[in-house]
Parts: structure tokens; C-alpha cells; sequence
């Protein structure tokens, strides 16, 4: 100690002794999902110190063995080391000799910048040795291994196992401690995902350490060595990191900023927004060279609660959500709009109509087969996607009617009535295509869809989510019928693709003008499905419609999704009232400061 503070005397830079700051965190907001399942935590970028007392022996012994082994008998720097470094720096001119201690490194997350100079080390060694007088080696140790940044947005043990585990940290492997481990020299350099070579060749040496220092044995080393862990090459809860950016917001408009860790359940089921997920990487992929480039899938039941929102193919390389944020022409799948405006007005499935060349007010719509049907039902004109007729047909009932109707469903963007609107000219979210399409699914009762169930602190119920009356927005004889010339897409029109043999189903296709947007939206018994694909830059795909890659993504979504919601018929009338959800207030730790007085409950 005596000679450290000569040499730094010697250049000048001796730093007063400050007193140690004190160590905060920032309140966190903790995401589940419908079944319990962590989504994700915001606010507060670091979690409470590591209890190492909680972990395997040989997690901690990992970081100590390759970062400084002797750091349980010193008092906060490492003399000898410690001399070393500034013999090299004082020669060198620069802070250039790294031989900082986990504690001095603990110093530096706290309280310092990354800073490269004789007068930051200084006071890293302070404080160092402040934290040593202050806290446990233990306690140390917890705060390094809560604050240490392990790439890939990982911040902590806990945030790092997850994000390349998939695991707590109380669950890692020997290997898995050695593994993240070796990211302390170089997050990017030894980033089991991106340099998976490096990070072995480090881990080996780690396990070395850890033979060497008597963490382990050498026949755990080889056991360890043998062992090959699956790294996950994006967090496992990615997909759902659209949901949480839109939900974020939701839950700083109900409970402000918080003060206190709080625990938000939410709508969203974990497992179907993986299944949509995997569903829209694996379509987008094959059918990428016919230009498919981006994906959107949103899932909302007849009470608005949403299931799944996928607002993209990778969030970590394309974090826009388009499923909330894209507005996108609807193409075909507006049509139902029409027909449901056409059948309030007092028609029928089996109104006779022509498919004819039409012009509207100059306009004339084209077909995407070439030539005419001539006279079919209506029935046939939806199933089939005939644009003459939609257009002839929004053109005798009201184009500003159409409009009406869309709005009433849930359509919330602005509506064009000029005489193309019937083919879905209007720009919407796939959000608003899947809460219309919910009122089809629920019975002709307008929905608003939501993702907050309700938030706690603790046990504590802070705000419950309560739905507004039921409002009939569809007669139920034109919305049974609407139902009934829907079911025949799936079965004999447009969107064969995406049936499901054995569920009562129905949908739409959409495709627009030189195939820029693809839809399919589709609905059973209470549950709305819409899957969009497109590019971004709005640039035109190679022929691909709704009913190729659009209605392939949705069944392979669906097929799994029928089996998680509650099997039910199209329904003709209202839908029973939405069970609450249970409260369990031991799903997750209490947070850890005191709750203020609670918000009441349904307090927006």
C-alpha cells in the first residue's frame, strides 16, 4: 500500500479520499406472461446484487480463478500485481498494465468510467479498498457478477445465463460458469455466439484456473471439457421483445414512473408467440427469392386480449414493429368489410351478382385471373376474390357505408372512400386487421385489444384490467351469414392453404397491387389470427398473394395455436364473460424496496 501511494505520489496524481457513493438501483418492471413465464424485465438495467451463497460453488470459483486469484485474501488490490502495472505504465507514459483485483474492477462499475489514466486507477484503488471496509468479500463478489456486462445486452450472471443459456444462473454447468467466464476479457472477442472458438479455447484456460486454484478436479475439468452446452444464438424470449415495447408504454401511462419493482402479468402466451415466430422464419426463408423479406403476425381473442405479437422476422437486427407501427395496404382482405355492409343492407350469400368488366368514376378494376366468372353468388365472388365485384358491389351499398362498417370492427386509421377502397386502398396495422377480424371471431361484439392483465407489487394489486360492456357492433343475421361465406376461402377459395382439417375456420386472402403486401386473416371460435409479409422499403415481391406464404405461416402457427385456446365453434351470438385471471402473488420474489400507497384498481 505504502509503495503504491509512493509511486502515484510521485506523479502527482495522489486523489483524495472520497467518501464511498452509495449503491442504487433503479425500480424494475418484471413482464409474464399469461402462464407465469418471465418475457422480460425494463427499467432498472441491473438486478439486485448475486446472493453467491445461492449459486454452485464452482459458478463464483469460475470468475475468481481466471480474474484474481487471490481475491478472498486481500484487501481490495493485488501489491504485487498492482507494482507491476505502474512500473510498465510509469514506463510506457500511460495506463496501459492491467492487474485490477474483482474488487478494484467492482470499484470501476459502480463508480467509474472506462477511462485509461493514472488518475482513474487512483481512485479505482480507493474506492477499492472503501468497498473492502464496507462489505463482505462475498457481497463484493455478488455486486461484481451483478454489474459486469457479458455482451449481447446481457448486464449480470442472472441477464447472461438466460440470454445464452436459456437458464438461471443457479442452473449452469461447470462448462456454462467457465463459458461466461471467459467473456470478463472480452465480451465481443469471446462471444460464445459469434466466436464460439475463441470462448472455448478461453473456458479451457478457465477450467484450468479452476483445477489449479482446487475449485474443481481434474476429472470434473475433463468431464467439463467433454460436455458441449447449446448456446442460444438470439435470447430465447426475443419474439416476444415486440410485444414488451408496445406494452412498455401501456404501463407507464397506468402506473407512471415506478417506484418500486413492480410485476406486470400480461396477455401474451409465450409458446404461441415462439410457434409464431418460428412459423414466419421458416416461410419468409423459403420463399425469400421470390423477395419475401419481412413478416408480422398478431393473435387477439374475442375479449382483446392478444396472444401473439410478432412484429418481425429477427428484433435484434430489425426492432421495428410492424405489426403495431407498419401501415400497409389491407389488399383483399378488406373485402369482408364490404360484403358485411352489402349483407346489413338486406342481401344475401346467394344475391346473384356478375363478374364483368366495371368502371367506377373512371377506374376499372382488374381481376387477378384473367378473364370473367360472369354470374356467380356472392358467396362465390368472396370466396374467389373477385375485384370486380367488390368494387361494384362497395360502389351500391356506399362507399362511405364500407367506411362505417370498418370503423365499427375496429379499423382506426383514416379511410379512404375513393373507388378503389374496396380492394383494401386504406393503410392499416396488422393490430387493427386482428381486432377487426376478433369482432368476426367473438360474435359481432367489438373488442379493444390490450396487453396488460393486471400489475403488482408483491401480493399487492395495483391495477386490473376491466372490459368495457359488450357493444353489438354486427346484426347477428348479416354476421352469421358473413361467417358462413368465409368459411368457403378455406375450403374451396382463396386460402385452401391454410385450413386445418377438424376446427371450424374462416379468413380472408389479401394481396395488393404489384404483390407489395400479402395477408392472410383468419379466425375459430374466439380467436383471431392476421399474418402479414412485405418488404419494408415497400418495393413489390415476386407473385407471392396471401393465399401462398401468408396462409402457409398462418396454419403452421394455427395447428399449434388450436391446441392452447379453447375450442369453440364460430359463435352466432355474444361470448361469455373472460374469466379473470388468477392472482399468485409467489410467482415472482416481492420487490425489494417498501410499496407506496396502491393506485386504485382499474385506474388508468
Amino acid at each position: 500500500m505504502i509503495g503504491l501511494v509512493a509511486a502515484v505520489s510521485i506523479l502527482g496524481q495522489t486523489p483524495e479520499l472520497p467518501a464511498l457513493p452509495p449503491i442504487r438501483r433503479d425500480p424494475q418492471i418484471t413482464y409474464v406472461d399469461r402462464n407465469g413465464q418471465v418475457l422480460g424485465v425494463r427499467g432498472g438495467r441491473y438486478a439486485p446484487p448475486v446472493n453467491v451463497d445461492r449459486l454452485p460453488a464452482y459458478v463464483p470459483a469460475a470468475f475468481v480463478s481466471i480474474e484474481d486469484q487471490h481475491f478472498w485474501e486481500h484487501s481490495g488490490f493485488d501489491p504485487l500485481r498492482m507494482a507491476k502495472a505502474l512500473a510498465v505504465d510509469a514506463l510506457k507514459g500511460r495506463a496501459a498494465q492491467g492487474a485490477s483485483t474483482i474488487t478494484q474492477q467492482t470499484a470501476k462499475l459502480l463508480f467509474l468510467s472506462s477511462e485509461k489514466s493514472v488518475e482513474r486507477k487512483a481512485t479505482e484503488l480507493v474506492y477499492a479498498i472503501q468497498l473492502e471496509q464496507s462489505y463482505s468479500k462475498k457481497q463484493i463478489l455478488g455486486l461484481y457478477l451483478s454489474r459486469a456486462y457479458f455482451g449481447e445486452g446481457a448486464y449480470g450472471l442472472e441477464a447472461a445465463a438466460q440470454r445464452y443459456f436459456n437458464k438461471p444462473a443457479a442452473r449452469l454447468t461447470i462448462r456454462e460458469a467457465a463459458m461466461l467466464a471467459s467473456l470478463m476479457k472480452s465480451p465481443t472477442n469471446y462471444d460464445p455466439v459469434t466466436q464460439p472458438e475463441a470462448n472455448a479455447q478461453r473456458a479451457r484456460l478457465v477450467l484450468d484456473a479452476m483445477v489449479q486454484t482446487g475449485a474443481i478436479t481434474s476429472a470434473q475439468r475433463a468431464q467439463a471439457l467433454a460436455a458441449t452446452p447449446k448456446v442460444w444464438k438470439s435470447a430465447a424470449q426475443a419474439p416476444a421483445q415486440y410485444f414488451l415495447d408496445w406494452i412498455d408504454d401501456q404501463t407507464l401511462k397506468i402506473v407512471g414512473r415506478p417506484k418500486q419493482d413492480l410485476v406486470v402479468e400480461t396477455t401474451l402466451d409465450l409458446t404461441l408467440e415462439d410457434a409464431a415466430a418460428d412459423s414466419i422464419r421458416a416461410t419468409t426463408a423459403r420463399y425469400k427469392a421470390q423477395g419475401v423479406e419481412q413478416a408480422a403476425v398478431v393473435s387477439v381473442d374475442g375479449f382483446g386480449r392478444v396472444w401473439t405479437m410478432v412484429g418481425g422476422t429477427d428484433f435484434a437486427t430489425a426492432p421495428y414493429n410492424r405489426a403495431v407501427e407498419a401501415h400497409r395496404q389491407a389488399g383483399s382482405a378488406w373485402k369482408p368489410f364490404v360484403y358485411l355492409t352489402a349483407l346489413e343492407q338486406g342481401r344475401t350469400p346467394e344475391t346473384p351478382v356478375v363478374d364483368e368488366p366495371v368502371t367506377i368514376a373512371g377506374w376499372s378494376p382488374k381481376n387477378y385471373e384473367e378473364g370473367f366468372l360472369g354470374p356467380i353468388t356472392m358467396q362465390k365472388a368472396l370466396a374467389e376474390s373477385v375485384n370486380t365485384v367488390a368494387a361494384r358491389v362497395a360502389d351500391e351499398v356506399g362507399r362511405q357505408n364500407v367506411a362505417a362498417t370498418a370503423r365499427r370492427l375496429g379499423i382506426v386509421s383514416t379511410i379512404n372512400t375513393d373507388p378503389a377502397m374496396a380492394l383494401g386502398t386504406s393503410l392499416v396495422t396488422p393490430l387493427e386487421m386482428a381486432q377487426a377480424y376478433a369482432v368476426l371471431a367473438n360474435g359481432g361484439y367489438r373488442v379493444q385489444a390490450y396487453g396488460v392483465e393486471r400489475i403488482r407489487a408483491g401480493g399487492q394489486v395495483l391495477y386490473q384490467h376491466r372490459n368495457p360492456p359488450l357493444q353489438l357492433v354486427a346484426a347477428n343475421p348479416a354476421f352469421s351469414e358473413l361467417t358462413g361465406m368465409m368459411r368457403t376461402v378455406l375450403t374451396e377459395g382463396t386460402g385452401v392453404r391454410a385450413a386445418v382439417p377438424g376446427y371450424d375456420l374462416a379468413g380472408k386472402t389479401g394481396t395488393t397491387s404489384d404483390y407489395k403486401d400479402a395477408w392472410f386473416c383468419g379466425f375459430t371460435g374466439g380467436f383471431a389470427t392476421v399474418v402479414w409479409m412485405g418488404r419494408d422499403d415497400n418495393s413489390s415481391m415476386r407473385k407471392v398473394t396471401g393465399g401462398l406464404a401468408p396462409a402457409e405461416a398462418w396454419k403452421t402457427y394455427m395447428v399449434k395455436a388450436l391446441k392452447r385456446v379453447p375450442r369453440l365453434q364460430i359463435p352466432v351470438g355474444p361470448p361469455p364473460p373472460p374469466p379473470p385471471p388468477p392472482i399468485d402473488p409467489n410467482a415472482l420474489p416481492p420487490p425489494a424496496v417498501p410499496a407506496p400507497a396502491a393506485t386504485p384498481v382499474g385506474a388508468r
